[in-house]
């Protein structure tokens, strides 16, 4: 008797329809901004990972245009093959003067540089001690890599410390890896501590600076310049599609670390260059994150001031710990979750609900940017007020 080897699906999208967690698109119209064009409606944004708000600048498109002018819209291989460009150098040796490193390579996206990266340094014999909150190309490096994996509870060094004690001697190399900035929560990894424990029990740290590019640090350079430890011994990678505005990943960290990936990162050996558009406007934001730190010095004025005016005026809204332009606030169920997304559009706010199994806890996850004005915030305060 034969069966349909599909029919497996629509049972699973039930199950999804059933838990309210079922996804869908929702169509942008324009550029990008602190206020948007959504399903053609003007809403405010809060819901864009566009921190320093770049990704509309005039500059950033005047340098990918000329990019594509003068060197084409594809790269059309591989680095190794026909993809380098005097560009893609460039923007690398950008990233390792921003982060202070030694050098950098770059990545078609910061997701394959996790799956690069961390399946290139550890492998069968290896160990790897993961938050447990840590980003899925995290996790999912982890389990390309072939390493035995151990989560180790959200932030709790004391935790991963026993772990390491308790599990260290019978594996040959370490890996200990963890976001800087949670995505979905907004708080930060202990990196201190961190490092301190890499160095106990002889592990490499590998954080993922995605939400802290441009954002955290006196310079915007990271989450390892806002706890001073600049010069410490890591593996830093990140992202040029959030603060920076434009597309791809980065590693960032010594050279020799470096010239290994170029040989053995499968993700950036068998992958196409970044486009020149691509690589010119994350060029431009880089010179712009370095030269105007006012954009930065608005972004936090913004986050610190709606941080406020909550604590005062809406004292009962279930706030995660942040320390970041990210601000969750945690809801019963899916459900809710949804209804009071669709109530905040309906206000005019885009906001989303983020739901299992992305992150444990239903929630409103409110990301703020340097672009926003004062009257964005009061209107996001005003609907969250009625709701």
């Amino acid at each position: 008797m034969s069966t349909n080897p599909y029919a497996w699906i629509e049972e699973s999208l039930a199950t999804i329809h059933r838990a309210d967690w079922y996804r869908s698109v929702q169509t942008i119209h324009g550029l990008p901004g602190a206020t948007i064009l959504l399903e053609g409606r003007e809403v405010i944004n809060f819901a864009s990972n566009d921190y320093l708000g770049l990704a509309g600048d005039e500059r950033l498109i005047a340098a990918a245009t000329i990019a594509t002018q003068e060197l084409g819209t594809g790269s059309t291989g591989s680095r190794l093959l026909s993809g380098h460009r005097k560009l893609h150098r460039d923007l690398e040796r950008a990233i390792a003067s921003l982060k202070q490193t030694e050098d950098a390579l770059v990545f078609s996206s910061g997701y394959l540089a996790n799956l690069g990266t961390i399946s290139a340094i550890v492998g069968k014999r290896d160990l790897i001690l993961s938050d447990q909150y840590n980003h899925s190309s995290l996790k999912n490096g982890a389990i390309l890599s072939g390493a035995e994996i151990l989560e180790y509870p959200h932030c709790d060094v004391e935790a991963l410390r026993t772990k390491l004690s308790q599990q260290r001697q019978n594996y040959r190399r370490c890996l200990i890896i963890t976001d800087s900035v949670f995505s979905m929560d907004g708080d930060l990894c202990p990196l201190p501590a961190l490092l301190e424990i890499a160095d106990e029990f002889s592990c490499m740290l590998l954080i993922d600076e995605a939400h802290a590019t441009g954002v955290l640090g006196k310079t915007g350079t990271g989450c390892v310049e806002h706890f001073e430890c600049r010069g410490s011994q890591l593996i830093q990678i990140g992202t040029l599609s959030k603060a920076l505005g434009s597309l791809g990943g980065y590693v960032a960290g010594s050279t020799a670390i470096i010239d290994f990936l170029r040989n053995r990162a499968p993700t950036w050996i068998y992958t196409t260059a970044l486009s020149p558009a691509d690589v010119a406007a994350a060029l431009t934001a880089i010179k712009i994150v370095q030269q105007e730190p006012q954009r930065r010095i608005q972004l936090w004025q913004n986050v610190a001031q709606l941080k406020q005016v909550i604590q005062q005026q809406l004292p009962n809204l279930k706030l995660l710990p942040s320390s970041s332009p990210i601000l969750c606030f945690e809801l019963s169920s899916a459900a809710d979750a949804l209804n009071t997304g669709q109530q905040l559009k309906s206000a005019g706010i885009f906001a989303p609900a983020i739901r299992p199994p992305t992150v444990p806890t239903s929630r409103i996850r409110i990301s703020i940017m340097a672009t926003h004005k004062l009257t964005h915030i009061d209107k996001l305060l005003e609907a969250l007020s009625s709701i």
